[in-house]
C-alpha cells in the first residue's frame, strides 16, 4: 500500500510541485517575501523596546532614556513594517527582472511609481499617508510588481524602446531605453487609478482587503495550520521541499506580523497567531516533522553509524536544518517513520497553537 502512494506522490503530485516551484512569478514571490526578513526582525525589535520602561522605575535612567527618544525609537518601526508593502514590490520586481534579465534599476523604480500610484492617499494638507503602504497594501504590491515587469518585458520584446548608437555608455543606453516603457507602464497604472477611484469607488488595497479577508483569515485557525502543517510534512518525507507553499503563507505572515506590531503599538490585543515567528517557533522546531527526538534517539543508538548521524545532525537541527537526519537516517521514504514524522510532526508542531487560540 505504501509503494503505491509512493508511486503516485513521484508520478502526480512531484512533477506539479516542481512546476509549482519553478514558476516565475511565485518563485519571484517568494524570492522577494524572503528578502523582507531583516525588516520584519528589524522592526520587531524596536517594536518591543518602548514596553521596557513598564518593568522599570520611572526614575530609571534606561526608562527615562527610551520615554524621551520615543519617536525616535518608533521610527525604524514605521521606517520597515510600515513600508512593508512597497518593499515587497521592488523586491519581487527585482527578481522577476532578473528572471527576464531587463534593467534591475528599471523594474524596480518602475515598479516602486506604479506602486505609489495604486495606493497613494492624502490627506487634506497634501501629506502622504502611509497606511497603505504597509501590510495593507502587501497584496496590491505583489500584483503590480509582477504586472510592472511583465509590462517591461512585452515592450522590450516588442521592441518599443529608443535605441542608442554603438559607443553610447550602457547606464545612458538603458536609461533612454525606459522613456517608452515608462510612459506605457505609466498611463497604464493611471487608467487604473482612474477606473478604481472613478468606477469602482476604491483603491486596490481597500478592495482586496474585503475579498481576501476571508481567506486570508482561515490561516488564523489552528484546524487550517495543522492541515497546512500536515501537507508541509508529507511533502518533505517524499523528498519535496516545503518552499513550494511560500508564495502562498509568506505573504499571509508578513501582513499577520505587521498587524500584530500596529496592535502591540497601540496597546491592543494581538490580532494574529499564525506568524513565520510561532511556526518557526513550534513547527520548525529543529526542523520539518520535528525530529530532535530522532536525533535523540539516534546519538543514543549502540549503532555506530545512527550515533554518528545524530551527533552530525544535532547542531544544524537546533537551527531549523534537518536535512541531516532526514536524509541520513533516513528518514525520507521511510515507511517506518512515515507516522512520526508527518502526523507526529504535524501535530505537535500545532498543538501550541491550539493552546493559543
Amino acid at each position: 500500500m505504501f509503494d503505491k502512494f509512493a508511486e503516485f506522490m513521484n508520478r502526480f503530485f512531484l512533477p506539479l510541485a516542481r512546476k509549482v516551484d519553478n514558476q516565475r512569478h511565485l518563485s519571484a514571490i517568494k524570492a522577494g517575501m524572503m528578502a523582507l526578513t531583516p525588516f520584519t526582525i528589524l522592526g520587531s525589535f524596536f517594536a518591543v523596546i518602548p514596553a521596557i520602561p513598564n518593568m522599570l522605575s520611572a526614575t530609571n535612567p534606561v526608562a527615562v532614556f527610551i520615554n524621551d527618544n520615543a519617536a525616535l525609537i518608533d521610527l525604524p518601526v514605521t521606517l520597515s513594517i510600515g513600508l512593508i508593502g512597497m518593499y515587497a514590490c521592488m523586491a519581487i520586481s527585482y527578481n522577476l527582472g532578473k528572471y527576464y534579465k531587463l534593467y534591475i534599476p528599471g523594474c524596480v523604480t518602475l515598479s516602486t511609481f506604479s506602486f505609489l500610484f495604486m495606493v497613494a492617499t492624502f490627506n487634506d494638507e497634501g501629506q502622504l499617508i502611509l497606511k497603505n503602504l504597509g501590510a495593507r497594501g502587501l497584496f496590491t504590491a505583489m500584483i503590480v510588481g509582477l504586472l510592472t515587469v511583465e509590462l517591461y518585458n512585452f515592450c522590450k520584446k516588442r521592441n518599443i524602446t529608443i535605441r542608442m548608437p554603438e559607443g553610447v555608455p550602457d547606464f545612458v543606453s538603458q536609461s533612454f531605453e525606459l522613456i517608452p516603457v515608462t510612459l506605457i507602464v505609466g498611463g497604464t497604472f493611471i487608467v487604473l487609478r482612474f477606473i478604481f477611484l472613478n468606477i469602482i469607488g476604491e483603491l486596490p488595497p481597500s478592495l482586496l482587503t474585503r475579498f481576501l479577508t476571508p481567506l486570508v483569515g482561515s490561516m488564523d485557525n489552528p484546524w487550517a495550520v495543522l492541515m497546512l502543517n500536515f501537507a508541509i510534512c508529507t511533502i518533505f518525507f517524499f523528498g519535496i521541499h516545503s518552499s513550494v507553499f511560500s508564495p502562498i503563507t509568506r505573504p499571509i505572515m508578513v501582513a499577520f506580523i505587521a498587524e500584530n506590531i500596529a496592535a502591540f503599538q497601540a496597546g491592543e490585543p494581538l490580532p494574529h497567531f499564525y506568524t513565520a515567528g510561532t511556526s518557526s517557533a513550534f513547527f520548525g522546531f529543529t526542523g520539518c516533522g520535528i525530529s530532535i527526538g530522532c536525533i535523540i534517539a539516534c546519538m543514543m543508538s549502540k549503532n555506530q553509524r545512527y550515533k554518528q548521524i545524530g551527533r552530525v545532525s544535532l547542531f544544524p537541527a537546533l537551527f531549523g536544518i534537518n536535512e541531516p537526519i532526514l536524509f541520513g537516517a533516513p528518514i525520507i521514504l521511510n515507511p517506518i517513520m512515515f507516522i512520526p514524522h508527518v502526523f507526529g510532526g504535524a501535530i505537535i508542531g500545532t498543538f501550541p497553537m491550539f493552546l493559543m487560540h
